[in-house]
């Protein structure tokens, strides 16, 4: 019975390494690698303009 697991659990695995491997791909495809590497994407998104003051 543990056998059964353990295949499941490296299937499982695998897919998700493949899983993660195409959306990687994916994305580096759709973005361009400035936008990826820029730490004020998901600021700006989080927390909205830094920039602005706040009343």
């Amino acid at each position: 019975m543990w056998e059964v697991f353990e295949v499941l659990a490296w299937a499982i695995s695998a897919l998700l390494v493949g899983w993660m491997v195409w959306d990687a791909m994916r994305v580096g495809q759709a973005h361009s690698e400035n936008e990826l590497l820029s730490s004020r994407e998901g600021v700006d998104d989080l927390f909205g303009d830094s920039n602005r003051k706040r009343s």
